[in-house]
């Protein structure tokens, strides 16, 4: 059916066009162009990371630090199952094994006092995932990870413009992961980026994101020819993807605040269901600083939920529920094992539905969305 509201509609400001023709003139619509240096750079002076590479998505960005992890055949990494498969798929990719553990039912994030009993010496990564903008406790985290000699790679998919205790998301593990999705806050289409903490692991990133050469440093004249030196791929994104997306870097505060302004009357104009325990909110801790990225409620059980969105599919409003937990998966189930009790993760997942939520969405739209969420339970 055609709906009155999306669920989702890809950013646009309008330049994007201008600047993917401007793209064309240079002539230069390969990989490493002039708006991918931009975008890599405008993304290293807003995060602090020692370098950003633009990749051709979040999910080679997994792939990318996956390798630079140096994760082989027998190893296990440490995630939450509640994530979409591009965190698991990295890995298993290269012969390691998931071991799930259990969210919080506040943030849906990986609950850090169930990482540290999964722990074997086949462990050699944690992978947290920072869902809906929201920063998981990065402190605990990190601190497991030292004591433990593990790895760190953020899946912060969700994450840009986002902070936990005023430090961007993606920039405290070894690296972190974006993602310009369509469906992110801001998109290329497809694409995402690398963010690189260590400069000492620059070289390797490049290497590998430049199907295993030293092509960077020959561009930048350090070299008088380049070779191949390591295994690596094609992870470099068209210059023509990274104009779109520069064109709404540029505007991102704009399009940041927008956001925020939906989220926030979400959750002025829904807190008296929450209030008389009909919903349940995100809750958003104090030392986070979120993106809003998107706007979840969650419903009393899955029956529910599947009533719900159907009633405002009816009203042309398309809502969607999300993740299916990777452990009841055909692939989770063979690729990776669950450690500890499923307390939280597959009760809260079955709950949990999205509203839509992207640039642009009007305050009429959002109040009509909400009297008939109140109009669905009869306040």
């Amino acid at each position: 059916m055609d709906y009155k509201i999306r669920f989702n509609v890809p950013p646009f400001v309008g330049k994007e066009t201008d600047y993917i023709m401007q793209a064309v003139k240079n002539e230069k619509i390969c990989g490493d162009g002039e708006f991918t240096k931009k975008d890599n750079a405008w993304l290293e002076e807003k995060t602090g990371t020692a370098k950003a590479l633009l990749t051709t998505s979040c999910t080679h960005a997994l792939e990318m630090a996956a390798i630079l992890c140096g994760v082989k055949e027998g190893d296990e990494v440490i995630m939450p199952s509640y994530t979409f498969v591009s965190t698991a798929d990295a890995f298993v990719l290269r012969g390691a094994k998931c071991v799930f553990v259990d969210v919080r039912p506040d943030t849906m994030n990986i609950d850090e006092t169930k990482i540290e009993e999964a722990i074997t010496d086949r462990t050699v990564a944690i992978a947290p995932v920072h869902y809906a903008g929201v920063g998981c406790e990065m402190d605990t985290i990190m601190d497991i990870a030292k004591r433990h000699n593990l790895k760190v790679v953020e899946d912060a998919a969700q994450g840009i413009m986002a902070e936990y205790k005023g430090k961007a998301l993606g920039t405290f593990g070894d690296y972190g992961c974006l993602s310009f999705h369509e469906t992110k806050n801001y998109s290329m289409g497809e694409g995402g980026a690398i963010l690189i903490r260590d400069a000492d692991m620059i070289e390797d990133a490049e290497v590998i994101r430049e199907k295993g050469t030293n092509r960077s440093k020959y561009f930048r004249g350090q070299v008088d020819k380049y070779t191949w030196i390591n295994p690596g791929s094609s992870y470099l994104p068209s210059d023509m993807n990274a104009a779109y997306l520069w064109a709404q870097l540029e505007q991102a505060d704009k399009i940041n605040e927008d956001r925020l302004a939906s989220w926030n009357l979400y959750n002025e104009l829904l807190t008296p269901l929450k209030e008389r325990g009909i919903l349940e909110l995100p809750v958003i801790p104090e030392h986070c600083k979120h993106n809003a990225h998107m706007f979840y409620i969650k419903t009393k059980d899955v029956a529910e939920r599947t009533e719900l969105i159907d009633y405002l599919k009816a009203d042309g409003i398309y809502s969607a529920f999300h993740y299916v937990p990777l452990h009841t998966s055909p692939a989770g189930k063979r690729l990776g094992r669950f450690h500890g009790e499923d307390k939280y993760t597959t009760r809260e997942s079955e709950r949990l539905t999205r509203l839509p939520m992207f640039y642009g969405l009007k305050k009429e739209e959002i109040e009509f969305i909400c009297d008939r969420v109140k109009a669905f339970y009869h306040v």
